[in-house]
């Protein structure tokens, strides 16, 4: 979703008259029998039926926005249909933080998943009931339609959204989607806990700048190999009571007026009764010219999605006055918008909204946010997230305690590092230097940044370097203020500062400032400006615009910009900012040329015994639709999959040094780490690890516990060994197609133990095409440690063209004690015995089947550990067509 427009379509809030209003209160239902929607014996179906029946036109079509208004009449309550939960409850509120989605991946546990799932629903009631006259109705992101999780497929690493994903893999994306769908959901007989809502259907990866116009052409085959068999599981078995519609368009028809995708496949194939949502402004997209324009009215563009069978408009701006329009041109029937709503109040009726709160999981309180129990579940998903994916010479576990410890990096203190995006707030955040600090109590702990995520490391302009004129006679900066962010017309007030700082409070809040003086520096070389933001800026030097960064939305941003100065010599200077939230204070920043914040890391790193550098990303840099492009960076999405050059050329100082390195990466989306993997004795994957992250990664270097995450990704060496990234073909990509080698496979992860593979066996040396098949195998924890290791089975047919080099088709984590040995058996069945072929349909061919089981793919690479594992075979007897 566009979260620039999340804002603007939550805005839309409630009369205090709707907010107040009771369940079932109305004096046109005070007489006579009471209604049958409000008859808790009839199904939910009937009751939807019933209150749709008694709605003007009027009332229907502001019903089919996601910003719903009340119907004091018959006591509908308002309802914002737009509420987050990727990894925990969004929004500003506090709420427990788990990993983000690819570090859930990266856990490789199915049942660990539905756990934290089914905290996450519990969060989310508990959120809802805090306020009981509100029972029945919601706000923005105070709702219980959940629009999570995303499983779409991160068939590309530069993808910026890659981290709201599990991964590269259908088999493991279905798993885990069902997983939580079912977890948010819940096992209620008679309420659902939460509507779960898959997304974005379909084929929806990137790139995010040309999202809301990209038409994508799909082969048959990866339509239905790779793209749609998550959204399969997740309806089918997990039983996902709503979908959102994508952006973009497949095969020339916007995804949300796309008949073969909302009706053919979701309801006639899958069977899908649940509603579906349109994403942001999808459904302006249609219509719109300068994107899919595929009507050449509003009114057309609305009829075409909504006799596609989408249900709900995310969106506002006259889209309720569109269906109307559409209806009154006979374009729709006052029929269609009916089997809409019933859809949509259906789950309304299924999630309680109009039945007494004392019904609807009364045991949830408040309380029940937030928890010392879910954070300790946070916890354990971190720990479980966590990927080593380098341990040469066995530095981890510490043997002993460290003396001292430096802590180096953009990462190591970083809050955005822990959240990712789609985030709640942590109540307790644990930053790495946090949990080093809280595990190695003893130990002198300095802590150096060294470096920014792109830049040197910003400091704070002292008030020292400014003047109001070029003589430096006058101490300061003028500063004028303005009522609105365009700065039109006189300001509002003037005057002088000492500085370009700012704390917005009371009017301030929706207007804009602007700084003039002169500013002198004490050095002479590049400084690099910033302004700490929650809003846009612009900064000159001179006369010339170093930095602009007013264009952006509500989130800060890491731009900045190069002036060349002398020292001593003053420099006109110009600063202007507005603000788009109410968070937190703004302070203009620069770099020296000296890098002081480097050579602070390297003292660190020449005094310490040990170095912990915390690199990577953060979701400012890569992520949804972002007003930035930087130097490997555009729009959210990645240009280059090196580490940023500022953090790498650290990095190779560092090390240097000579002192022991563990490089911990926190990220989204997989980096090129090649010289790391040359140079750096320790490496551990940390992904956005969540509100406990630091506490995880400290614990995993002491050794309270043997790492078992394995990479739900591909990580790749250069860009330039990918297919273009407009480009859906799956040829060439992912581990399924991809034949170079890899950095570090889809997979693959490290123990502090390890593992030996024995006696696999085969049920059936001939299996027919309506039979199953059971592959068994021996694992023994071979290691001095107790430890994780998750058990992973590919299937291949040699000899077969076009299919994929091998297939993940089944996993299991399991624990194991040091010298215990378990036997792990997986059962193969029609679609895991089938390929796709190029005319798109799912068959089961005779011929041989090749197995590995093993704790990753087989083969390896030079100077990476091979998995251990064994291998197996069967052969197929028959064929047979299956059902897309």
């Amino acid at each position: 979703m566009h979260v620039r427009r999340k804002l603007r379509a939550g805005l839309r809030g409630s009369v205090l008259a709707a907010l107040l209003l009771p369940v079932a209160a109305s004096p046109a239902l005070a007489q006579g029998d009471t209604p049958a929607y409000q008859d808790t014996s009839l199904s939910a179906e009937a009751r939807a039926a019933d209150l749709v029946s008694r709605m003007t036109l009027d009332e229907k079509a502001a019903q089919l926005i996601n910003d719903a208004p009340a119907i004091p009449r018959l006591g509908v309550r308002e309802y914002n249909w737009w509420n987050e939960g990727l990894h925990g409850v969004a929004g500003a509120d506090i709420a427990t933080v788990f990993p983000q989605a690819i570090g859930l991946a990266a856990t490789w546990n199915e049942p660990l998943i539905r756990e934290m799932a089914d905290v996450i629903a519990i969060e989310f009631r508990a959120k809802h009931v805090e306020t009981r006259h509100r029972f029945g109705g919601s706000d923005w992101f105070a709702g219980l339609t959940v629009w999570s999780p995303n499983i779409n497929i991160f068939r590309d690493p530069r993808w910026g959204r890659g981290q709201e994903t599990y991964g590269e893999d259908p088999y493991l994306t279905s798993r885990l989607g069902v997983a939580f769908v079912r977890g948010l959901q819940g096992d209620d007989e008679n309420y659902l806990m939460t509507v779960a809502t898959p997304k974005h259907y379909a084929v929806h990866s990137g790139p995010e700048p040309s999202r809301h116009r990209d038409d994508v052409h799909p082969s048959p085959r990866d339509l239905h190999e790779t793209y749609l068999p998550a959204f399969r599981a997740t309806i089918m078995e997990g039983g996902a009571h709503s979908i959102m519609c994508a952006y973009n368009a497949v095969d020339g028809v916007p995804a949300c007026a796309n008949t073969p995708l909302l009706q053919r496949y979701l309801r006639e194939d899958w069977g899908f009764e649940g509603y579906v949502v349109s994403d942001c402004e999808a459904v302006a997209n249609i219509y719109n010219a300068h994107e899919h324009g595929y009507t050449q009215t509003s009114e057309e563009g609305a009829a075409v999605a909504f006799r596609a069978g989408m249900d709900l408009v995310c969106g506002g701006g006259g889209e309720a006055d569109n269906i109307l329009g559409a209806v009154r041109q006979g374009l729709l029937s006052e029929a269609d918008l009916d089997t809409a709503l019933g859809r949509l109040f259906t789950a309304r009726m299924r999630l309680g909204q109009f039945d007494p709160p004392a019904r609807v999981f009364p045991h949830i309180t408040p309380a029940d946010n937030d928890t010392d129990a879910h954070r300790a579940l946070s916890l354990r998903v971190a720990e479980e997230s966590l990927v080593l994916l380098r341990n040469e010479g066995g530095l981890l576990p510490l043997r002993a305690a460290p003396r001292s410890i430096a802590v180096i990096g953009p990462n190591a203190d970083n809050y955005e590092a822990l959240v990712g995006n789609y985030n709640g707030t942590p109540s307790q955040p644990v930053t790495v230097l946090e949990g080093l600090r809280r595990r190695f109590p003893d130990a002198d702990i300095i802590h150096a940044e060294g470096a920014g995520l792109l830049d040197p490391v910003l400091e704070p302009v002292p008030d020292s370097a400014f003047c109001r004129d070029a003589r430096c006679s006058q101490p300061g900066l003028d500063v004028a203020h303005f009522a609105s962010p365009e700065m039109e017309g006189a300001p509002v007030s003037t005057g002088i500062e000492t500085n370009a700082t700012m704390s917005w409070e009371g009017e301030l809040r929706s207007g804009a400032v602007r700084w003039t003086g002169y500013i002198t520096a004490s050095e002479t070389g590049e400084h690099r400006f910033r302004y700490v933001a929650n809003g846009g800026y612009r900064i000159w030097i001179g006369d010339e615009l170093i930095v602009d960064a007013w264009g952006v939305d509500w989130r800060p941003t890491l731009v900045t910009g190069a002036a060349m100065l002398e020292a001593g010599r003053s420099y006109p200077i110009r600063v202007e900012a507005f603000q788009r939230t109410d968070r937190g204070d703004e302070r203009l920043m620069w770099s020296l040329p000296s890098d002081t914040g480097a050579q602070q890391a390297l003292a660190a790193a020449r005094e310490a015994d040990l170095v912990v550098f915390v690199a990577g990303l953060t979701h400012q840099l890569e992520g949804e639709d972002l007003p930035i492009a930087v130097p490997g960076f555009l729009g959210g999405d990645r240009t280059s999959l090196d580490l940023p050059a500022t953090q790498q050329r650290l990095l190779e100082e560092v090390t240097a040094i000579g002192t022991p390195v563990v490089l911990v990466l926190m990220n989204g989306s997989p980096l090129n780490i090649d010289w790391a993997d040359r140079h750096v004795p320790a490496i551990i994957e940390a992904w956005y690890p969540g509100g406990r992250g630091g506490d995880a990664v400290a614990r995993l270097i002491a050794g309270d516990f043997s790492p078992a995450g394995r990479l739900p990704v591909t990580f790749h060496r250069f860009v330039d060994e990918l297919p273009p990234f407009e480009n859906y073909s799956m040829t060439g990509r992912t581990y399924r197609y991809f034949t170079g080698e890899a950095l570090y496979p889809f997979g693959y992860g490290l123990s502090y133990s390890s593992f030996g593979y024995t006696r696999p066996q085969v049920s059936r040396a001939r299996v027919r095409a309506d039979q199953s098949v059971t592959v068994s195998v021996d694992v023994t924890n071979t290691g001095a440690m107790d430890a994780d290791e998750v058990v992973q089975l590919y299937v291949s047919h040699p000899g077969v063209p076009d299919a994929p080099i091998r297939s993940l088709a089944g996993f299991q984590r399991l624990h194991l004690a040091r010298g215990e040995t378990r036997t792990v058996r997986f059962t193969l069945q029609d679609r895991a015995l089938s390929l796709v072929e190029a005319d798109g349909i799912r068959r089961i061919e005779p011929g041989p089947v090749a197995l590995w089981v093993g704790g990753g793919q087989p083969g390896g690479r030079d100077g990476l550990q091979p998995a251990a594992g064994v291998e197996a075979r069967f052969e197929i007897s028959s064929a047979a067509v299956l059902p897309n």
